[in-house]
Parts: structure tokens; C-alpha cells; sequence
């Protein structure tokens, strides 16, 4: 049996991105009980070198729809990075869900081979599909959804593996 690039992405993307809101929701819920000001939890940070929670979140949705449109052969859209709340990024996380489902199989099956060109920092890389979805996309989404993971444990969140797997 093989798997194609579309099942190995958008999917993917989705059901992160559905149990990351799941995550937030229950943040944003311990921060009402406790009587936490959000913007606590929102700019707190590993180590002072790390971004902070919302900006861990937005990457999330900027990894999704850019990994997406770039393996469909389209330029992503461009978000503002302006969210301040939980409801703000939750909102963008459903956007972001939506824009990449409205990816057919068509368009992303077949990517194996395109060519991905990628602008980061002073670097321009240029990779494959296959590469860029199982070597960029695949692990980024997961570092930054695990570090905002880590952030919500560590400021006493009560979330657990279940949370970052999400349902069967």
C-alpha cells in the first residue's frame, strides 16, 4: 500500500491543527479558573530565547498553508501575526483549517517532485516535494505545536499526550 502526498499532509495538517485549538481551549479555560491573566500564559516562553506561545501558534498556521500551497504550486496567503487572545488564535487555527481544506488530492498528489523553493532568512533552498513535506513541513509543525504544548504544561496547564494526539 502506498500513501500519497495528499494523505500525508493535509490530513495531517488538520487534525494538528484541530487538536492544537482543543489545547488552547483548555488553556484559555485554566486561565478563567485560576483567575490567570491570558496574556500571561499567551507571551510565556520556554527560555527567554524562545518565542512565545502565540507566536509558536502562529507558525503552526503559517507551516500548514504554507506547506500546502507551496506543494499545491501556490503562494500561501499572508497573515497579520496580530492575534492577542485565545479566541484570536483559535480563529486563526479554523482559518488556517479551512484554507487547506480547500485543497483537492488533484492538486497535491504528485508534488513528490516539484520544485519547492523556500526564502528563509538570507538563504534561498530549493528542495523537493517529498523532502520539503518530510524534512521541513512535517517536523516544524510538530516542534511548534510541541513547544506550545510545553509552554501550556509547564505554566500548569492540565493537558496531557492525549491532548497532542487528540482521538483516534
Amino acid at each position: 500500500m502506498t500513501i500519497s502526498m495528499y494523505q500525508a499532509s493535509i490530513p495531517v495538517f488538520v487534525r494538528s491543527l484541530s487538536n492544537l485549538i482543543n489545547i488552547l481551549g483548555k488553556a484559555a479555560a485554566h486561565a478563567e479558573t485560576r483567575k490567570i491573566d491570558p496574556a500571561v500564559l499567551l507571551n510565556s516562553r520556554l527560555y527567554p530565547d524562545m518565542f512565545a506561545l502565540s507566536r509558536q501558534v502562529q507558525i503552526v498556521s503559517d507551516t500548514a498553508k504554507g506547506g500546502a500551497a507551496r506543494l499545491a504550486g501556490v503562494e500561501p496567503p499572508k497573515y497579520e501575526d496580530s492575534e492577542k487572545t485565545f479566541h484570536e488564535l483559535v480563529e486563526r487555527l479554523r482559518k488556517t483549517i479551512a484554507y487547506v481544506n480547500t485543497f483537492k488530492p488533484e492538486q497535491i498528489d504528485g508534488s513528490e517532485s516539484r520544485t519547492v523553493t523556500l526564502k528563509i532568512r538570507d538563504e534561498t533552498i530549493t528542495l523537493d516535494g517529498l523532502t520539503f513535506l518530510l524534512n521541513r513541513v512535517l517536523p516544524n509543525l510538530y516542534f511548534h505545536i510541541s513547544i506550545s504544548y510545553g509552554i501550556l504544561r509547564h505554566s500548569g496547564v492540565e493537558i496531557g499526550k492525549r491532548d497532542f494526539l487528540g482521538k483516534s
